[in-house]
């Protein structure tokens, strides 16, 4: 079947302490969520459960072999869901607090692009 995209939405997401990619990206696919409806999901492509939609995400983000993935795809409550991670986002000095269990003083930026499809 032949895959169409229905919308793209892109985030960002940060660890301002802690240093854990996997917490700045799944906050980066959390944002691109955020502050969405699908209706046409329902009214243009005509699926009957969100669980039909395919959610394609992409994230880059400051050592990305760290990244814990099922917790990013975790984020998203329906779809046929896949996630690739890549190097890239940021890595702003901060300051570090040992009482917030700070390895260093390093604030970790992810960005994600989170693109829905529908098969037809």
């Amino acid at each position: 079947m032949a895959r169409k995209r229905l919308i793209i939405e892109m985030g960002m997401g940060i660890d301002q302490h802690g240093q854990d990619p996997t917490i700045a990206a799944a906050r980066a696919v959390r944002n691109a969520i955020a502050n969405n409806a699908l209706p046409g999901v329902w009214e243009v492509a005509g699926l009957s459960h969100p669980n039909e939609m395919i959610v394609e995400v992409q994230v880059a983000v400051p050592y990305p072999s760290q990244v814990r993935q099922q917790e990013v795809l975790a984020v998203l409550p329906f779809g046929r869901k896949s996630l690739t991670v890549e190097l890239g986002g940021m890595v702003v000095q901060g300051r570090a607090i040992p009482e917030l269990n700070d390895k260093n003083d390093e604030m970790l930026i992810a960005v994600a692009a989170v693109t829905v499809l529908v098969e037809n």
